[in-house]
């Protein structure tokens, strides 16, 4: 009798702590990335920071998309085959992106986004969670800190180039923000042109053409790193400091120097690399768990830099250059 009362007891303990025998699982999750550089390889080291924190054993098989939707489709597919239990990836394509994450999805494997996703309606079909700094407010945070650069600098009709990335979703909500909170403070601001520019050498090829284009240029906005780089790039290379600035988006080594610098990049907006990528792997742990999010959606916060004081501090703190 006593035996069968503790047998009892022991799967009354059992079912009442699942998560209890969850932790002690070891997990296999892939994770994708867009690129090796940057941003993205913050997020790798968040994904590999939180892995070792996670007190369970995790086996992280990861890759570079390299910008390429046959790529991230091809490696899906090895993910599934390899029985990954889930799978961690920001999509290149909103729409390009979502049959290769549907199969993962009808193959009973969570998917996680971070940083971009699918459109919303594929998004509520096939995403277990979305770990994002909210992309409006991300660009309406610049267009705040822009306006008041213009105002300071009694400029009422600012001419603006944007270097975009907007072969994804999250880039023209940025720059939807952005337009916004400048023309509020700004109403005679002007986006005088706006190009792909998202990966740093063609950034600089093409707001190079841009100042020679539209030589009254006042400013650059880049959507993304790669485009905040090259625009500085640009306006040093063709002697245009002093003149034209430059406000951008997702913090490096190289952009904190040159915001320290403070004579061409006035402010940045970034989210952390690393802590997006921690808050995906927590969120992969949870779907994993069965305990995604309500509203799929899990916000990160986002940051603006806009001072050389800003930027000094920012390279302090990241000594390692991953951001």
């Amino acid at each position: 009798m006593k035996l069968v009362r503790q047998a009892a007891l022991l799967a009354a303990i059992a079912l009442a702590c699942p998560a209890a025998a969850a932790a002690q699982e070891d997990l296999k999750i892939g994770a994708i990335y867009m690129d090796a550089q940057g941003f993205y390889a913050g997020v790798r080291k968040g994904i590999q920071t939180g892995a070792t924190e996670a007190g369970r054993k995790l086996d992280i098989i990861e890759t570079n998309a390299q910008g390429d939707v046959s790529k991230e489709s091809s490696f899906i597919d090895s993910l599934i085959s390899a029985g990954v239990q889930a799978i961690i990836v920001s999509p290149v394509s909103a729409d390009g992106s979502y049959r290769a994450i549907r199969r993962a999805h009808e193959a009973g494997i969570p998917v996680i986004c971070y940083n971009t996703c699918l459109n919303e309606e594929d998004m509520k079909e096939y995403i277990s969670a979305y770990a994002v700094g909210d992309p409006f407010e991300f660009g309406h945070k610049l267009g705040d800190a822009a306006a008041d650069y213009f105002i300071a600098e009694k400029n009422e009709a600012p001419k603006i180039a944007v270097l975009n990335c907007e072969f994804v979703e999250v880039c023209v909500t940025r720059r939807k923000g952005f337009e916004e909170a400048l023309k509020a403070k700004v109403p005679g601001a002007q986006i005088v042109a706006n190009q792909e520019g998202a990966i740093l050498d063609k950034a600089v090829s093409v707001a190079s053409t841009m100042l020679s284009s539209n030589p009254d240029i006042d400013a650059f906005f880049g959507e993304a790193g790669g485009a905040t780089l090259g625009a500085a790039r640009a306006v040093k290379s063709q002697g245009k400091t002093g003149e034209v600035v430059v406000f951008g988006g997702d913090m490096t080594t190289e952009i904190a120097q040159e915001l320290a610098d403070f004579s061409i990049i006035k402010a940045v907006v970034d989210i952390s690399g690393q802590g997006l990528g921690k808050l995906a792997l927590a969120q992969a742990i949870k779907s994993i768990d069965g305990q995604p999010p309500e509203g799929i959606k899990v916000a990160y916060d986002i940051d603006l830099y806009k001072s050389a004081d800003d930027g000094k501090a920012w390279l302090e703190a990241h000594a390692d250059g991953i951001p």
